[in-house]
């Protein structure tokens, strides 16, 4: 339960106590502003308080945009304040501050304005959310009251509760065959008490299933799977809209919501190497993992640039205007935003390819795509981090040295690598990582020589995070240390040629994968990398990459096949335990969750 405090003279037939009630406040009434301090004092520390202004005049949407929403400490809207337990202390502080003296008496205005400025003059950010067409106001005069009150009957709150439901920058296919629909799904959920969590697990089922009847190999089971796959999308839509319809974030669904996201489509072209198998006998597991590959990249290679950039200074440059501008009007917002084959477009064609074509076919055209894109948008960045003249942070430098996922060995050459000048960063990361590929690709299974490149990889490694990664090109580090890492294991399992070589490299890759996005999602929640115990425990990217050339140097084709199975198996168990302890203790602590905004009403 939360406690709202009102303040200031009641006016009468107001229904503003039956609206904050209805927000799950239990009301208080200051019987002057005086008594508001020593209300707020009984609250209970463990609960989050409103001060509101009896006056307040809006529409009920508004008073829970600025009053419940679980991702700020302190939150505010004309009239009306409110602060969860972490930020009571400075709610105290800022109620005192609005404390005059005439003659010789303390009086508190306690107005919910005054409260938030007080707040934002000292160490607490009041978060104030653009309301758009939605009212909230105070009235002086009953002239002011009834043209707030007209205001108000004239703009439905709940039909733009619906459309800030959906996000402002989804893809075409999200945007026009998905959420016109969806966000009243999600209100359906919302008004029998369903969590946005229960969504999300209800779509990693429904993609599940998709993945099982892709397995089958038959026509119909293809045709299923491709259904089901756009349901799951649907629904992974859903939880998003039900999350900012009802305001229901929490740090576990957001960690939910993108992990599961990955776990379904993988498990998807699993589903497909599968039945392709059982349909003809048709080997895609290469395929299947080759797109997993290709799709991680795509999105260390966003995380990094944007983890590069979150808080550069003069962030600027001709390319970055000349996108924005692209971005801003006309058909080309929708022609760049379905190039980059987002995840609505990326899950359409597949499950179209599903029902109609091969798996070999869905994966071969989704290759192709992801491809197209990874070019286009890398390209962008590459060309903005060079024409930008940006100052960045030692915060996006440990951002990168964190994801780049150095271990042990690595770290070793990295304090040698202090005592002298190496090439760029990305240099070196880019020539370890296409040695050690082109290496495993060019020589028999078993060649000593990968084991030679291995270890050159391992050192340059090291060497490419000697220096913070600061200069303009260094968040392509990590994504040359991914490819790198899961290319080595697809081509040596390719080169194993044994059955179940493939699939246990597949396994392996995503059990690293998850590690890798479950670092990313600790990172832009801000909380902070994985702790280095855990990333020395796995071995690092590098430590990881030398076991298995050392697997396929020393062991048979088959013997190789169960090595990566095992080392599957061990990273799974360790970064999952590791991750959902996390996870979950994050959530009791009220960890704030990332920022999901829809578009203001």
């Amino acid at each position: 339960m939360s406690t709202a405090i009102l303040t200031g003279q009641p006016v009468p037939g107001s229904p503003l106590e039956g609206d904050l009630r209805s927000l799950g406040f239990d009301v208080r009434v200051a019987s002057d502003a005086a008594d508001a301090e020593s209300l707020l004092a009984a609250v209970p520390g463990d609960q989050r308080v409103a001060v509101v202004d009896a006056r307040f005049v809006g529409h009920v949407h508004a008073l829970r945009l600025g009053l419940t929403d679980p991702r700020f400490a302190a939150s505010a809207v004309p009239g009306a304040v409110a602060a969860k337990p972490e930020a009571r202390t400075e709610l105290t502080r800022a109620l005192r501050a609005t404390a005059t003296t005439t003659g010789g008496v303390v009086t508190h205005h306690a107005l919910p304005d005054d409260i938030a400025t007080a707040l934002e003059s000292g160490t607490t950010d009041v978060h104030r959310p653009d309301l758009g067409t939605l009212v909230a106001t105070v009235p002086d005069d009953p002239q002011a009251r009834n043209e707030a009150r007209q205001a108000v009957a004239a703009v439905d709150d709940e039909a733009v509760r619906l459309r800030t439901a959906v996000k402002s920058r989804d893809g075409f296919f999200t945007t026009y065959c998905i959420s016109p629909y969806s966000r009243y799904i999600a209100r359906w959920c919302a008004r029998r008490g369903l969590t946005p969590n229960q969504v999300t697990t209800a779509s990693l089922l429904t993609a599940l299933i998709a993945a099982g009847c892709a397995a089958t190999g038959t026509r119909g089971g293809f045709v299923a799977a491709g259904v089901l796959l756009l349901l799951s999308f649907v629904l992974d839509c859903t939880d998003g809209q039900l999350a900012r319809y009802s305001l229901q974030y929490s740090t576990l669904g957001a960690w939910l919501d993108a992990t599961f996201d990955r776990a379904k489509e993988y498990a998807y072209y699993a589903g497909l190497a599968l039945g392709a198998a059982k349909a003809n006998g048709d080997d895609v597991w290469a395929l299947a993992l080759g797109a997993m590959v290709l799709q991680t990249c795509r999105h260390v290679v966003d995380f990094s640039f944007n983890e590069a950039n979150h808080d550069a200074t003069a962030n600027t440059s001709p390319t970055a205007a000349l996108s924005d501008k692209l971005d801003s009007v006309g058909w080309t917002v929708w022609l760049r935003r379905m190039i980059v084959l987002p995840i609505g477009e990326r899950w359409a064609m597949i499950a179209v390819l599903t029902a109609v074509t091969t798996p070999r076919i869905t994966l071969v055209v989704l290759i192709i795509g992801c491809a197209l894109a990874a070019c286009y948008t890398t390209a962008g960045r590459v060309l903005r981090s060079l024409t930008r003249k940006a100052t960045r942070t030692d915060r996006a430098a440990q951002a990168l040295s964190d994801l780049a996922d150095n271990g042990t060995l690595a770290s070793s050459f990295t304090a040698l690598g202090r005592r002298g000048r190496f090439l760029p960063a990305p240099v070196l990361a880019f020539v370890g990582g296409a040695a050690i590929v082109a290496v495993a690709a060019f020589t028999s299974y078993g060649s000593p020589w990968v084991v030679v490149a291995a270890v050159v990889y391992v050192v340059l490694s090291g060497l490419a995070l000697a220096r913070p990664l600061k200069a303009p090109l260094d968040w392509l580090v990590p994504p040359f240390f991914r490819a790198a890492e899961y290319g080595t294991v697809l081509v040596l399992a390719a080169k194993a040629d044994v059955n179940g070589a493939l699939p246990a490299a597949f396994g392996l890759v995503s059990a690293v994968a998850y590690h890798h996005y479950d670092t990313v999602y600790r990172i832009k929640g801000g909380a902070g990398a994985p702790p280095r115990r855990l990333v020395r425990a796995i071995g690092g990217q590098e430590g990881r990459t030398l076991v298995v050339a050392l697997a396929a140097t020393l062991l048979s084709t088959t013997d190789f096949t169960v090595a990566l199975t095992a080392l599957a198996v061990a990273v799974a168990l360790v970064v999952l335990v590791e991750s959902i302890r996390f996870w979950v203790a994050a959530e009791k602590k009220g960890a704030p969750a990332v920022h999901d905004e829809g578009e203001p009403a």
